[in-house]
């Protein structure tokens, strides 16, 4: 009997050690490198969204019939507002010049009156875009330096990109004004003929 009670331990104690070496290959260690799920998947709908609201919106200004003005601007979110950067030239030197978004994305006029009145969702009067009131669209005169171009850099606070909203100047116009805005006469500021407009358009580099 005790010979046959010691076989049948020694037959447990080899199936006990089989069964640890079978189970041994699933231990808890990590996966080796790259085997478990890539950051890269999820995070890149984010990425690309992301991109896509920061790649700012983009202005050609063409001159209107008999000027020269021209130049290329962009506009990106800034806060609550846009910045607008970029060059004009072909413009008379040492001069200032008014500088508007337009309520309109129509240049198409050879004097670009299709681009309507100044950008004023909220009904205001033209004014300072320093002080109140003002149009949302009023912002500083540009000013060339002696080669006839201006460097421009404005923040505008009053108007938005892209957001949908009844300031958004997505589609709107950007109008160069032959004389500088004095900020005071209505509707415009006395600045003149348009002498160089551009629509507001989604940049796509």
């Amino acid at each position: 009997m005790n010979k046959y009670v010691g076989l049948v331990a020694i037959a447990a104690l080899i199936g006990a050690c089989g069964q640890k070496e079978h189970t041994a290959p699933t231990s808890d260690a990590p996966p080796p490198a790259g085997d478990g799920p890539s950051v890269a998947t999820t995070t890149e709908p984010e990425t690309r969204a992301t991109a896509e609201a920061t790649a700012g919106a983009a202005v050609k200004l063409s001159p209107t019939q008999g000027n020269t003005a021209n130049g290329a601007l962009k506009i990106t979110a800034a806060g609550t507002g846009v910045k607008i950067s970029g060059m004009v030239q072909g413009l008379k030197p040492d001069s200032e010049f008014g500088f508007h978004f337009h309520e309109k994305g129509d240049c198409s006029a050879p004097d670009a009156t299709s681009a309507g009145a100044h950008f004023n969702p909220t009904s205001q009067d033209h004014g300072n875009p320093q002080a109140q009131p003002h149009h949302a669209g009023d912002m500083l005169n540009v000013k060339s330096d002696a080669q006839g171009v201006a460097e421009v850099d404005i923040d505008n606070p009053e108007v938005s990109l892209q957001s949908g909203q009844p300031n958004d100047v997505l589609g709107k116009a950007l109008v160069v004004h032959a004389k500088p805005d004095d900020y005071t006469t209505q509707p415009s500021g006395n600045s003149g003929d348009r002498i160089a407009c551009g629509v507001i358009a989604v940049q796509t580099n």
